[in-house]
């Protein structure tokens, strides 16, 4: 889908975040314990230097708008997963498979919440 030229930043982002997603399931599924350490470190270096900054943008710009016209259902569904992912991401280090397959399982879910809803409702604001 073409995004409005304010949303396509992020919307690239998401690559990032499924491409991780895919990585922690298949590390949190393998039985293989430094393949399971490697993805959670992987995860939380991500989260920091990527996730975390699309987070803020997302707070600070996109968010405050959608909650002015009114999508405040939609807001506040993003600021709890963005909560969750954050929660998750600190259990990350000692978490487990569970923890990594919830994280990975949480972030591409979040992300296509993200693109076929949320992103739709403020493409549609924007193009008016």
């Amino acid at each position: 889908m073409k995004r409005h030229q304010t949303l396509r930043d992020l919307s690239r982002e998401h690559h990032t975040a499924l491409t991780l997603a895919l990585a922690a399931r298949r590390a949190a599924t393998s039985g293989d314990s430094r393949q399971l350490a490697a993805s959670a470190k992987a995860c939380g270096e991500v989260f920091a230097t990527h996730l975390e900054p699309h987070f803020v943008v997302e707070e600070t710009t996109l968010l405050p708008a959608l909650a002015r016209a009114g999508e405040q259902a939609l807001v506040a569904r993003t600021l709890r997963e963005h909560a969750a992912l954050r929660s998750l991401c600190g259990e990350l280090p000692g978490g487990g498979a569970a923890t990594l397959l919830r994280f990975a399982e949480l972030l591409s879910a979040h992300v296509r919440f993200e693109e076929r809803e949320l992103f739709e409702v403020a493409q549609a604001g924007l193009e008016q």
